[in-house]
């Protein structure tokens, strides 16, 4: 191959999921990474002089390769996912005429189910938090809104002031790909997020960045996903719970429960904020005031 054949397929392909497919950073850089890994092999095919010469075979020798490297199936069907949107990347652009990973398979995955907290581990793992300390609201506050609101915890770091809608029930949440939706907020939240407001966070001395960001540390700027993966870590630990939780527990929770409690599966993913119910017609758009109905009605913090 030309040197710098595969880092101007790279460049361009890069740009291309970035402008084109408006994908998030990090999908961008798993893509491109996944890419230049397939390049390394293709260095040690001596029959591969460019691009063009790629055929479903080595493409199949390549999952070879990568499984002998003990990479796990969830990581080898995302290879796979970026090698095909690199070849239609390439035909789209013009540089070959078919897509040779067209007919690549991915490995079977096996489902592994999320472990969920019951209502009563919650409200154990709450109880934990010290009040007399200083973040002790601050503390609650956060797995509140976890909980209610079924965050991930980008999502809960980037939560700003003024996206909180409190008289109308909801929290403006920007999700993967920069994309905004609303979610319904209970008053248990909304109460803890005053509290702290009037305890915590009005006593720090605010970085200038951080000025309309919820969540903040000791030294006025915004927590990282880190921080509250370690609060949450304690916090288990206090409460004597033993499952193996993380910040994503209370969203699987918060999915979970609200299903056991009779809401509607397709108001629950849009309150999520998954994929699936912007990109395909089989669920429709739902009212907001029916997303909100739905978590006031069923929702163990309603």
């Amino acid at each position: 191959m030309k040197p710098d054949g595969p880092m101007e397929d790279i460049k361009s392909f890069r740009e291309y999921l970035q402008l084109e497919k408006n994908l998030s950073g990090n999908s961008v850089e798993a893509y491109v990474r996944d890419i230049k890994h397939l390049y390394t092999f293709l260095e040690t095919k001596k029959t591969i002089h460019n691009i063009k010469d790629v055929t479903l075979e080595i493409l199949e020798q390549y999952l070879v390769w990568i499984s002998d490297f003990g990479i796990s199936a969830s990581s080898q069907a995302r290879n796979i996912s970026s090698v095909k949107s690199f070849f239609n990347f390439l035909v789209y652009n013009g540089n070959i005429d078919n897509n040779p990973a067209s007919l690549l398979e991915a490995p079977k995955l096996g489902r592994k189910l999320p472990v969920v907290l019951s209502v009563e581990e919650i409200d154990a793992l709450i109880a934990a938090i010290d009040l007399s300390k200083a973040e002790g609201h601050r503390n609650k506050s956060i797995i509140e809104t976890l909980y209610g609101c079924g965050l991930r915890v980008s999502e809960l770091v980037q939560l700003k002031i003024s996206d909180i809608f409190a008289s109308e029930g909801f929290v403006r949440v920007k999700g993967k790909g920069d994309k905004e939706r609303l979610v319904p907020i209970g008053r248990v939240a909304l109460k803890e997020i005053d509290n702290y407001l009037g305890s915590y966070r009005k006593n720090l001395k605010i970085d200038r960045s951080a000025v309309d960001l919820l969540y903040l540390n000791r030294r006025g700027k915004g927590l990282t996903r880190v921080m509250i993966f370690t609060i949450i870590k304690e916090l288990a630990g206090k409460a004597g719970i033993r499952k193996t939780i993380s910040p994503h527990t209370f969203r699987h929770s918060f999915a979970t429960h609200l299903i056991e409690g009779g809401a509607d599966l397709r108001a629950v993913q849009e309150m999520l904020g998954h994929e699936s119910i912007l990109t395909t017609e089989i669920y429709t758009h739902l009212d907001r005031e029916y997303l909100r109905q739905s978590i006031m009605e069923h929702h163990p913090r309603r």
